[in-house]
């Protein structure tokens, strides 16, 4: 596809979620408590975003993602939290 083409036909759903980002932040920005993992790992998948030339989805999913390559004995939860807890950004 060309470039407009991409943009015809993907721009309004990369805006809406764009916006949808936006309002995320704002509400943490009003929100009391301390950051856990799953935004600092989310403030890193941004910095991702603007600092990877190419291959940004692989970017974003990688400062998201488990790089460990030895699997555990037990999950320590019950369901999936959407980053890793060990990452330090």
């Amino acid at each position: 596809m060309t470039r407009q083409q991409v943009l015809d036909l993907y721009f309004m759903d990369a805006r809406c979620k764009l916006i949808e980002l936006a309002a995320f932040l704002d509400r943490l920005d009003r929100s009391e408590g301390a950051p856990d993992f799953r935004f600092e790992a989310f403030r890193g998948a941004l910095a991702a975003l603007s600092s990877a030339p190419s291959e940004r989805a692989k970017a974003v999913l990688m400062s998201l993602s488990d790089p460990t390559l030895e699997p555990l004995d037990a999950a320590p939860g019950k369901g999936a939290c959407g980053a890793w807890p060990g990452r330090q950004v």
